[in-house]
């Protein structure tokens, strides 16, 4: 009977001692604070993926400026988890639309001009008010990291003109803003299929509705009659189809979409946030 007793307690132990080592190693998979669902975190090719940015059809393009995989690099460093707009890779950003643009000939010269002064301008003011101080004595260390901080920054300061220009990152982001609304466009208009008799538009008919819709209304009749001239000297498709290192319309679709999707994305979150702190029609 003892013998049995000492069977049965020894049995008991063990069991003990085998559920207590298995509580105290399967801790090691459970997340602080107890039970939980666990969590994945996305790698950068899998949020390329979800947001659509994925690039299998990008490819280095030798001998030339312009790197359409470097522009989406950058278009994807811009996009924050927050949904704010990092300022860094923006400027970036267009750096490389700026080669694209001078890349187009001397007529477009003019005009890639322009952006960079705008882009050097935002550079400077980021360097120039870095050890300012804001209301209340707060130094805005940072303040040109992200768009948001940015408007912060600016409107806590007074720097921005509504009535007025000033030489504010608010207004000089506003007019990249439209322009990269026109850059978006055309190359959303090079991606598109062929009309039912199988003619595709000419690059200089989808810059002139892309400039009617996103300059035009900001222009002087000057700058518009200027930009009609640049339509007009425009390369023919195969020259932009060179650009992003492809050699026929059907490779060029998929490379010039995915770009085409990181420019809407910048687009859309540059567009509430200038629109949420009223500064879309800032003089």
């Amino acid at each position: 009977m003892r013998r049995n007793r000492r069977k049965v307690l020894r049995k008991v132990l063990l069991t003990a001692a085998i559920l207590a080592l298995t509580l105290f190693l399967s801790s090691f998979w459970l997340p602080p604070g107890g039970p939980g669902p666990s969590l994945t975190l996305q790698s950068d090719s899998e949020l390329g993926e979800e947001l659509g940015l994925a690039d299998p059809a990008l490819r280095h393009c030798p001998g030339q400026s312009f790197q359409s995989a470097v522009l989406l690099g950058h278009l994807r460093a811009c996009l924050s988890d927050d949904g704010d707009v990092l300022i860094g890779p923006y400027l970036q950003s267009w750096d490389q639309l700026a080669l694209f643009m001078e890349s187009l000939g001397p007529m477009v010269g003019f005009f890639s001009h322009k952006v960079k002064e705008k882009v050097s301008l935002i550079r400077q003011l980021s360097v120039k008010h870095a050890g300012d101080s804001g209301k209340g004595g707060a130094a805005p260390e940072g303040a040109y990291r992200s768009l948001r901080s940015m408007v912060a920054a600016e409107l806590d300061r007074g720097l921005v003109g509504f009535s007025l220009r000033t030489e504010s990152g608010c207004r000089t982001i506003l007019r990249l803003h439209r322009s990269l609304l026109w850059v978006k466009l055309v190359l959303q208009g090079l991606s598109e299929d062929p009309d039912q008799h199988g003619v595709y538009r000419t690059p200089g008919e989808i810059a002139r509705e892309a400039y009617t819709v996103a300059l035009a209304p900001h222009h002087s009749w000057f700058l518009q009659s200027a930009a009609e001239l640049v339509f007009v000297a425009l390369p023919d498709r195969k020259y932009f189809l060179g650009l992003v290192c492809v050699h026929s319309q059907s490779e060029a679709a998929p490379a010039l979409r995915v770009v085409v999707r990181g420019l809407e994305l910048v687009h859309q979150r540059t567009q509430e946030i200038l629109e949420r702190n009223g500064l879309l029609l800032l003089p």
